[in-house]
């Protein structure tokens, strides 16, 4: 008896020792693929602002799987050397060709101008630069007052017209990257503007024959807004009210109408006897109770 014992014991035990050797073996050959399968891609030890020239201090290499990592990276810390960043590139960010510029291109405003646009600086003041919160990045539209000529070479009123819409601000001032806080406002006399060659004629010639107005506008309004301009007459003639954009509408009740009651008028004189209402009848509980051959119907008070 004591044998059977013992051998079931070292059987138990040798099992449970192959199941262990078992799931070990396949917890290492699992990590041996997964680091198998790691490679290192290029990341920035540092934040990085736009247009940067990048430098081997703000460079460093961590692992990564090759299905996770982004199109783009690169794994040498010597082909990122030396770009610029086209875009602000964060903490242990991995960089991909599409931050950068090509190569050759130098530092600061041009390498952030994409390719067939134009960068143009326009002066502003307090009011034309809506108090210091056109900063870059924002989207702003161009008005312009300008006095018009007639045919007959005599001066008309000025008119004021949205003559560029939705246009990009690259820098404020001397910064080309937006602050951390936006709501702050930043003081600057100058803003540049991300312009086609046709917006730039027309910027200029804004700029030289009459006064300017930047008018912010929403990053997701993108609508393409055509107007007829203002002159003096038109500013005359009012606006009519439009509802706060930010007021929800509330959804409209029904009315609910009464239906009309006819009233008839009695006279008394008519009758001989006075109408008299019934009283409402009284709804009454009550038993049948049997006392030997008789049975007779007791009420019972309501409620009980």
């Amino acid at each position: 008896m004591r044998n059977k014992r013992l051998i079931l014991a070292l059987s138990g035990a040798v099992i449970c020792g192959l199941l262990a050797v078992m799931l070990v073996t396949r917890y290492i050959a699992s990590v041996s693929k997964y680091t198998k399968d790691l490679n290192n891609v290029v990341v920035a030890k540092f934040e990085i602002p736009l247009g940067a020239r990048i430098t081997v201090d703000q460079l460093g290499l961590a692992p990564m799987p090759n299905g996770s990592a982004p199109q783009g990276v690169f794994r040498k810390v010597e082909e990122v050397v030396g770009r610029v960043a086209l875009t602000p590139i964060g903490l242990r960010e991995p960089i991909t060709t599409l931050k950068l510029a090509p190569e050759g291109v130098g530092a600061g405003l041009s390498a952030v101008i994409p390719e067939g646009y134009r960068a143009m600086t326009v002066k502003v003041d307090d009011v034309v630069g809506v108090s210091g919160f056109v900063m870059p990045g924002s989207y702003v539209d161009v008005v312009a007052v300008i006095t018009p000529v007639g045919q007959s070479g005599a001066t008309q009123s000025p008119i004021s017209k949205i003559v560029l819409q939705s246009i990009k601000v690259l820098a404020s001032g001397a910064n080309i990257d937006s602050p951390e806080d936006q709501r702050q406002p930043t003081a600057a006399k100058a803003v540049t503007l991300q312009v086609t060659p046709e917006q730039a004629e027309k910027l200029v010639l804004a700029t030289n024959e009459g006064k300017l107005q930047l008018v912010m506008r929403n990053y997701t309004d993108q609508e393409d807004t055509r107007t007829t301009g203002a002159n003096k007459t038109t500013l005359l003639g009012g606006d009519s009210l439009r509802p706060d954009p930010d007021e929800k509408t509330a959804e409209a009740k029904p009315v609910v109408t009464k239906p009309a009651v006819k009233r008839v008028k009695v006279v008394a004189s008519h009758l001989e006897k006075p109408l008299t209402v019934p009283p409402p009848a009284v709804s009454r509980n009550s038993v049948e109770l049997i006392e030997g051959s008789k049975r007779r119907d007791v009420d019972v008070p309501y409620p009980y």
